[in-house]
């Protein structure tokens, strides 16, 4: 079936090849089996697993298929991936080793072994990533007259620029720090750019420490781009660390300088709250966010030119070990060279741009409680837009019928149109009600700011629960319409984030099913009050009943393998790490389940291990998009459920946060997720990568005709 053929409501749900043999249940061991002590038999470390995924990232860069300069934006995605990664997994194993926590994971592993073989691995892919820039990126980029130019690369008129540009941009706010007994070394910002200087001779009071620390705020670019006159190609760009490196002797009027080297270094970023004794979380996180630029030094990268003397001396400044230094061939900090494709104004070297398309329903109908009291509408982003959520809210906060909005803010953006329309609502006069998540990692000070202007105009503004982080994705609207209350209702795979919907794949389901909508709100009322948990119809709930609904719809599977049956589960997801889960999956597998799994990043999994995972296939999709979508597929005995996430299959989505699933009712939505979100992503042999039993992935090449998921969405939907 085509999927441009998606929306016919008289569509018979798809038959899903999956491409492998009928699972045999005469091979199956009991599982029985399952409960052998080995766990490294079974489980595949969580780190180890989540650096497979960024070497899935590295591989993009590298493929000579993927449009150069976004091989650069992928270069920079995986410094980013790497930072987010020492800045929470590393420092979490090193608190353990240094608190001497000796808990073993499922895994079977401690925090020390754990970091013994996480830390080669980083070394490896990071040596490499190096490589890739210098020997492959750039002479690729300077083929298309987009130049990084190095010092003994400028002319005579780039030089002369490069020095103006020093004494008028950069000198005025650079604050060299000459280190002696009344300068101790300066506290340095957590992966800010910083520069140590050797130098020789006395300066004006006699002072010869010998070193001077200079840091670059990060109001400076870490790239300048030359004017095309004299860059002698169409782009041209320069490090900041180049010409600071050029001229750093202006800053130490007199005396030598030996030596001047770039570094960087990466802090535990989590932030420690404690959220049953803090009065109010708000003013308490306020208080500790500034504290995350400080934390304990993790990771320091130098560069390779740095002396082993200097190299040294900041270890030990840090209180790091010498496996924490990374000594690298370039810029410490390309992550800040993400900006660079934005700036290039060649379409050639990017991915096609493309126009989000809309369904049907919404472009016969504008107006949205209309639109949705006709049937239920599905939104696959970013193929499709993402501005009907953005205008149900609109819509809802400009109607006079419209009598109270709720909804959930996990990660929204600076600025949020959607948010601005909640804000619009309260002015109006409108009962509104959101949670807001203050403790989404990383967005904490967006989170705070608008929960603060949310209250300024009297909205009710909740924190969520102590102890749980709220990650589901809800809006209810209720709407006074012939004379009675009637709900209407949005929920998601993925944030409110206007940007990141562009950027990455997610669902979105508009209803109006009042057995949908009853569930919604009775979790809103749980969210902002107390009580025990409702009994709800259609939506399975984190902490309370989606771990073990999940399992028992995979028990389900394997009682239907058991008697015969046919039996298939497909699930697709960002991570899956929960031991129970993995237990059951494992099970099912050997009843003779077919299992195919598309997880995005890390998985505790082992496919394929015969007597264990045999019937269990792994595959992850990388490519333009972030793939973000859960899906979880059961075929029950022909009832072929479809349920749609917040929750990844981890323990913290389980147990620790505030998550739903729900189910697609209207069959031909259900049609629509089948063809869209699984069929493409078992069919890839361009982007996927199959895992193997060892936690290693191997690249899908296409024999004869390529077929790329995301190029096929992208050609049907927008």
């Amino acid at each position: 079936m085509a999927l441009n053929s998606m929306d016919e409501r008289s569509t018979p749900l798809p038959h899903i090849d999956v491409s492998i043999s009928t699972p045999s249940q005469a091979t199956a061991k009991p599982t029985e089996h399952l409960d052998q002590p080995n766990a490294q038999e079974q489980f595949i470390n969580r780190e180890l697993s989540q650096l497979e995924f960024n070497r899935r990232v590295l591989a993009q860069a590298e493929d000579p298929d993927t449009p150069p300069l976004e091989r650069l934006r992928f270069l920079c995605i995986f410094s980013s991936n790497l930072d987010e990664f020492y800045e929470i997994r590393v420092a979490g194993l090193k608190e353990q080793i240094k608190l001497h926590a000796n808990a073993i994971g499922p895994d079977g592993l401690d925090a020390a072994k754990v970091f013994a073989l996480v830390n080669p691995t980083v070394h490896e892919l990071v040596a490499h990533q190096y490589r890739l820039f210098n020997q492959v990126l750039i002479p690729e980029l300077a083929r298309h007259e987009i130049r990084f130019l190095r010092r003994p690369q400028w002319t005579a008129q780039q030089a002369a620029w490069i020095k103006a540009y020093f004494f008028r941009e950069l000198m005025p706010v650079l604050t060299p720090i000459g280190l002696d007994t009344a300068h101790p070394f300066p506290r340095v910002l957590n992966k800010s750019l910083n520069f140590a200087v050797e130098l020789e001779g006395k300066d004006a009071f006699g002072r010869n420490s010998g070193a001077a620390i200079v840091q670059a705020p990060r109001a400076l670019p870490r790239v300048i781009r030359l004017p095309a006159e004299i860059a002698d190609c169409e782009y041209g760009f320069v490090f900041l660390s180049s010409i600071l490196h050029a001229h750093v002797g202006e800053l130490f009027a007199g005396m030598n300088v030996r030596g001047c080297y770039q570094f960087r270094v990466t802090r535990n970023s989590e932030l420690f709250v404690d959220e049953e004794e803090t009065k109010n979380l708000r003013e308490t996180l306020q208080g500790e966010l500034p504290q995350r630029n400080f934390g304990d030094a993790v990771r320091l990268e130098v560069a390779d030119n740095c002396s082993g003397e200097m190299t040294t001396f900041l270890q030990h400044q840090f209180g790091l070990a010498e496996a924490d230094v990374f000594s690298v061939n370039g810029p410490v900090n390309l992550v800040r060279l993400l900006q660079v494709p934005d700036w290039v104004d060649r379409p050639a070297l990017k991915y096609p741009p493309f126009r989000p398309g809309l369904p049907k329903e919404l472009v016969t109908q504008p107006d949205m409680f209309r639109a949705i009291s006709n049937g239920d509408i599905l939104l696959h982003h970013p193929y499709q837009s993402f501005s009907p959520v953005v205008e149900f809210i609109q819509q809802a906060a400009q109607d006079p019928q419209v009598v109270a909005i709720k909804q959930t803010v996990y990660r929204a953006g600076h600025d949020s149109a959607l948010l601005q329309a909640l804000i619009n609502a309260a002015r109006s006069g409108k009962e509104v009600s959101v949670i807001v998540e203050l403790l989404a990692r990383f967005d904490e000070e967006t989170n705070i700011n608008w929960a603060a202007q949310l209250e300024e105009v009297g909205a009710h503004v909740v924190y969520g629960v102590v102890g749980y982080k709220a990650h589901a994705k809800m809006a209810l609207v209720v709407r006074r319409e012939a004379g009675q209350l009637k709900r209407y209702v949005h929920l998601g795979t993925g944030n409110y984030h206007t940007r990141t919907t562009k950027l990455y794949t997610d669902f979105g389901l508009l209803t109006c099913n009042e057995a949908v909508a009853s569930d919604v709100a009775s979790i809103f009322i749980e969210l902002t009050g107390l009580g025990h948990p409702s009994k709800l119809v259609h939506l399975w709930q984190s902490p309370f009943t989606l771990h073990q609904q999940l399992i028992d719809a995979i028990r389900r599977e394997e009682q239907h393998a058991k008697a015969g049956r046919k039996a298939l589960i497909i699930a697709k997801m960002n991570a899956l790490l929960e031991p129970e889960i993995i237990q059951a999956l494992y099970q099912a597998s050997c009843a003779g389940v077919r299992i195919e799994l598309i997880v995005r990043g890390a998985c505790a999994l082992r496919p394929g291990i015969p007597h264990l995972s045999e019937n269990i296939r792994v595959r992850s999709v990388i490519g333009r998009f972030l793939e973000h979508t859960r899906i979880f597929y059961f075929y029950n005995d022909k009832a072929e459920d479809v349920r749609l996430s917040s929750a990844d299959w981890m323990d913290r989505n389980f147990f620790r946060r505030i998550e739903v699933c729900f189910p697609v009712l209207d069959r031909r939505l259900k049609t629509r997720i089948m063809l869209e979100g699984l069929q493409p992503y078992l069919k890839d042999n361009r982007e996927a990568w199959e895992m193997a039993a060892d936690g290693s992935y191997r690249r899908k090449r296409h024999r004869g005709r390529a077929y790329s998921a995301q190029s096929k969405l992208l050609a049907a939907l927008a």
